[in-house]
């Protein structure tokens, strides 16, 4: 197989991946679906002259898409589903993050997996920065020791683009998931750097804020998850909407630390790290400076798309692995749930009135039934009669006239668009 046919599953996140399987040397764009149809109508315009099929239906696309690989990037509570579909009817699997929203939903996902024999690749790409490349190869090859705290934190205010990302639906799942569920861009890199599996988990909710009835997201403003590995090692994770955007990961070994700068949204610097040693005279440390390293060759320098190329890393990489290259670096679905199970169940420990909640290992068949029926989610559609909160303490009471406020703004950014398309054209 020289490239791998793909078919894409949305056309909002899911542009980067179109754009990769355009000009990638290892992929070809074959099928897209998105029950948007004003928004599959204006990419099909888009790719104009391409031999590309357009669906709204994801089972129809499922049967005529033509693909081998089938991205998702729909909503993220609704992507086990849909990847657990694709693989039962034959298809390779990329999925964006997150991998499932509940336990059941995590089980079955596993067993899809393992009864396909279909490559399934996470799509954590915090894990494909340059400054996180660099400190897993380094890691990896015993520079710092044997690993023993870290820190990892993705804060991100998104208040300035909500409308566009909620659309000023109160049932979006960005306004309805709890603090804990979008954890893996912070967590995720220390799991893939380190390789070592989450043990147990203790959580910590910061409380709704003026932020939340201005927007109309119903969790905390953030969380916090004090995670315990198998080797004892502790990590800590934040991520959240608190005021400042920032991005920064530290992993302590015993013979030393790295660090990355504290970017604050500065894609630039996440080619860089700070590397501290323990010197053999007196444990003086002495700080040096890694300057922006490139990927190792194998990940390919051809264009660069979405955060900072990491998009790019990561999908060159999942191709590979369909190819059948075994040195392609991929996230599977066992190590995807040890980037996003600490996450919910630190929620479960907030809920537990802060009690240490032990992580599951799904590689283990023995400890799947006791979950093969848990629906404990905030999504009423799916949890039944385990349905949570999005907020421990109770979800806030939002005014109805924000979400108006958010689907106004909304579709005057569309409107904004369209007249600049129009325009663009004459």
């Amino acid at each position: 197989m020289d490239k791998v046919k793909v078919g894409v599953l949305g056309v909002g996140r899911g542009g980067s991946m179109i754009e990769y399987a355009k000009m990638a040397s290892n992929a070809e764009l074959v099928a897209i679906c998105d029950k948007w149809e004003e928004g599959l109508e204006s990419r099909q315009k888009s790719n104009e002259g391409l031999e590309i099929q357009y669906f709204t239906d994801y089972d129809e696309f499922l049967e005529k898409g033509g693909m081998d690989l089938v991205i998702l990037a729909n909503y993220a509570n609704e992507h086990a589903p849909f990847a657990i579909k694709a693989l039962n009817a034959g298809y390779h699997v990329y999925s964006e993050v997150l991998p499932c929203q509940t336990m059941k939903e995590a089980v079955e996902l596993v067993e899809a997996v393992e009864r396909s024999g279909k490559v399934y690749s996470f799509g954590e790409n915090y894990c494909y920065f340059d400054c996180n490349l660099e400190m897993k190869a380094r890691f990896r090859k015993g520079e710092i020791g044997t690993f023993e705290y870290a820190e990892g934190e993705y804060i991100h205010n998104g208040e300035y683009a909500w409308p566009s990302l909620t659309y000023g639906d109160p049932d979006h799942w960005r306004n309805t998931v709890h603090a804990f569920f979008y954890c893996t861009h912070s967590l995720g890199p220390i799991v893939h750097i380190t390789g070592l599996r989450p043990t147990k988990v203790t959580g910590f909710e910061m409380p709704v804020t003026d932020m939340n009835y201005r927007c109309g997201f119903k969790s905390g403003i953030a969380g916090v998850e004090m995670v315990t590995f198998e080797n004892g090692g502790i990590c800590k994770s934040i991520h959240g909407a608190l005021s400042m955007m920032s991005v920064a990961y530290m992993i302590y070994g015993s013979k030393g630390r790295y660090e990355t700068a504290r970017v604050a949204s500065k894609q630039g610097n996440w080619g860089k790290i700070y590397a501290h040693y323990v010197q053999n005279e007196g444990d003086n440390p002495h700080e040096k400076l890694i300057e922006e390293t490139l990927c190792p060759s194998y990940f390919g320098n051809d264009f660069t798309i979405g955060h900072g190329g990491a998009d790019y890393r990561i999908l060159w990489n999942t191709m590979e692995k369909i190819k059948g290259n075994p040195d392609a670096d991929i996230i599977d679905v066992y190590e995807a749930l040890d980037m996003y199970l600490p996450g919910m169940f630190a929620y479960r420990s907030v809920l537990n009135g802060g009690i240490s909640m032990d992580i599951p290992n799904l590689r283990n068949k023995e400890e799947r039934d006791q979950w093969r029926n848990d629906t404990t989610c905030t999504d009423p559609k799916v949890a039944g009669d385990m349905l949570v909160p999005s907020y421990s303490k109770g979800n806030p009471e939002i005014d109805p006239a924000v979400y108006d406020k958010m689907k106004k703004e909304w579709i005057a950014a569309l409107e904004k668009e369209k007249e600049k398309a129009m325009k663009k054209d004459i």
